[in-house]
């Protein structure tokens, strides 16, 4: 099989579970794989290397931060961001090889359909699909550097193509998992985001959770997915309230300590 111009990098914290499935898809497009490990205390490391890999242990920088580094331990322009948790189907990996066939404008960058896999129940095949830019060459477009943030996005006048064919998201093992997933998530981004007014904070804590459970369960399409995904989408609501009962909590230790200094 012939070797695209082309890079992988993958982030890494303890997925020696999945890690094998990924690495085996990824081998059939790229002979340059890098693995950026932020810790890991279980065999990732020691598989990524059987995989052929390229193994880099750096310590956790930030979501965009870390992906930064992963682009730039790339041997090729061309390069393919990848979570430890998204598996190349077929489909799409014969898609990305028919790219490299006519050799992409490098201005070009390229959207995956990220289709959940649940733990439980059918894949999620038609809603709750996000497009995710993870093809592009790194000397034209670069993750951004931020702690919170790790998703590539587009200007107006970027020249974008969306692949079809399924990138498998296997986002979370249960509630639980979700459930953290989510505080840490509404953590990050309050920290490496501007606080908004009280007054805007204090109408979203009391009337924006309904708003934020439509936009899951209606917009988004989880009705489709029956009992569990009402379940999801109430998760997702209060994951994204929190950031808004954390930021008036960040505004009442401002004050207080505001007050203290008065005194």
């Amino acid at each position: 099989m012939t070797v695209l111009p082309l890079s992988c990098y993958i982030r890494t914290l303890n997925e020696e579970a999945r890690l094998p499935h990924i690495l085996e898809r990824c081998r059939l497009l790229s002979d340059d794989i890098v693995v950026v490990d932020s810790g890991s205390v279980d065999k990732t490391c020691v598989i990524s290397e059987q995989f052929g890999a390229r193994v880099f242990k750096q310590e956790w920088l930030g979501n965009g931060f870390q992906k930064r580094c992963g682009e730039e331990l790339c041997l090729n322009d061309w390069v393919l961001d990848l979570d430890a948790d998204e598996l190349l189907s077929d489909e799409l990996i014969k898609n990305i090889r028919e790219i490299f066939d006519q050799m992409p404008g490098a201005q070009t960058i390229f959207g995956l359909r990220l289709i959940t896999v649940p733990p439980y129940g059918a894949i999620w095949n038609n809603f709750a699909i996000d497009t995710r830019y993870k093809l592009y060459n790194k000397h034209h477009h670069r993750m951004p550097e931020s702690r919170s943030w790790d998703q590539l996005t587009p200007t107006k006048d970027t020249k974008k193509i969306t692949l079809p064919g399924p990138l498998y998201h296997y986002s979370f093992s249960g509630v639980a998992q979700m459930s953290d997933k989510w505080n840490k998530v509404s953590t990050r981004r309050l920290d490496d985001g501007k606080l908004k007014p009280l007054w805007l904070i204090r109408m979203r804590i009391v009337f924006a959770f309904p708003i934020y459970f439509i936009k899951n369960y209606v917009q988004k399409g989880l009705w489709r997915a029956g009992l569990y995904g009402f379940c999801i989408s109430c998760i997702g609501a209060h994951g994204r309230w929190l950031r808004d009962v954390k930021s008036y909590e960040r505004h009442m230790e401002q004050m207080g300590k505001k007050n203290k200094g008065l005194s």
